[in-house]
């Protein structure tokens, strides 16, 4: 109750940042003043899916920042359209824009190919593409189609990157962030609902439950991920984060009473989409969040996933037939 009532009323928390928090207000003052296209203490992010909401708004505040962003996109015409908004706020902006299908492992692998071509520092790697489909569809790897986008793509895209990510934070001194971008729908997973071979399959499949299933591997990923880079001493942190429910456009179809009320109850509780990338932007940017690694983060706030989230072993069991899977597919696709 008390949680719901700080959200509601857009109660900061420890970091000094709430709900209503805008990803704006959140870095302030993270201006990366080193933009020069010269420096080499740019900070360099990639974001996947910003070619609209959550992901566009998170490019857009990042490159007013500073920051160098490379947009990761399927879309490559909204997200020319995103570039353009992008440089008539901020001119000088430094933004580069790479095609990618996180549904195909050929589509990630000519990304990485062309992005590690650039020869660019890779300071932050933000997860953030995601989709949600009501009906069972397969990637043309086979697998179900919102499972392999948000969570098979993300992680095969981050083990392709992840050298790049050590390498650039061990010449430059400055720590790596990777962001996955989770949902608090993944605590509506139970355990006799996660089997990895099901979740391929699209067993009995479900919309919000693979969904839910997708954002749940997400933070599994994050934890097992933040373990093993701490055993190898890299200056690099991975963490998730919930941006909340975000308004992406209510429509009245009817006036009256009901509508109204409805309406007016929904306002309170959805956020608006500079709000809902503030806990993105937050992690991304914030001195606070240096060394923090394998948590879960939202309304800006470390926060308590679910008991399966926190999981060690189910996240190392998770990572482990990730791994073996898409090295299993990648030779395949080598021979």
């Amino acid at each position: 109750m008390k949680a719901t009532i700080r959200y509601l009323a857009g109660i900061a928390g420890p970091s000094g940042f709430g709900s209503n928090s805008t990803a704006e207000q959140v870095t302030l003052h993270q201006h990366n003043n080193s933009s020069s296209s010269s420096s080499n203490n740019q900070l360099t992010a990639l974001i996947t899916g910003a070619s609209s909401g959550i992901g566009a708004e998170t490019a857009r505040v990042l490159a007013k920042r500073g920051v160098r962003v490379v947009i990761a996109a399927r879309d490559l015409k909204k997200a020319k359209d995103v570039i353009h908004n992008i440089r008539k706020e901020t001119p000088n902006a430094q933004v580069i824009l790479l095609e990618i299908d996180l549904s195909s492992f050929a589509s990630i692998q000519r990304f990485c190919s062309e992005f590690l071509a650039l020869e660019l520092p890779l300071n932050i790697l933000i997860n953030n593409a995601g989709i949600f489909s009501p009906n069972l569809e397969f990637s043309e790897d086979k697998f179900e189609m919102t499972f392999a986008t948000n969570y098979l793509g993300h992680f095969l895209l981050t083990e392709m990157l992840l050298e790049k990510l050590i390498d650039t934070a061990t010449k430059t001194g400055i720590e790596g962030r990777i962001i996955n971008i989770s949902s608090v729908i993944h605590s509506w997973v139970n355990r006799g609902c996660f089997r990895f071979n099901d979740m391929l399959a699209g067993k009995n499949y479900n919309g919000t439950r693979a969904y839910a299933q997708s954002k749940l591997a997400s933070i599994l990923h994050a934890k097992e991920m933040a373990r093993q880079l701490k055993a190898r001493n890299a200056r690099v942190t991975i963490n998730a984060v919930h941006p909340g429910i975000v308004k992406t456009g209510i429509i009245r179809a009817h006036k009256g009473l009901i509508t109204d009320s409805l309406f007016f109850i929904a306002s309170k509780l959805l956020k608006s989409i500079s709000q809902g990338a503030a806990t993105t932007c937050y992690v991304a940017l914030s001195p606070q969040a240096e060394g923090v690694s394998g948590k879960y983060f939202t309304d800006c706030n470390e926060c308590n996933c679910s008991s399966l989230a926190s999981d060690e072993s189910e996240a190392r069991k998770l990572w482990n037939n990730t791994h073996a899977l898409l090295h299993k597919r990648l030779r395949q696709a080598a021979t």
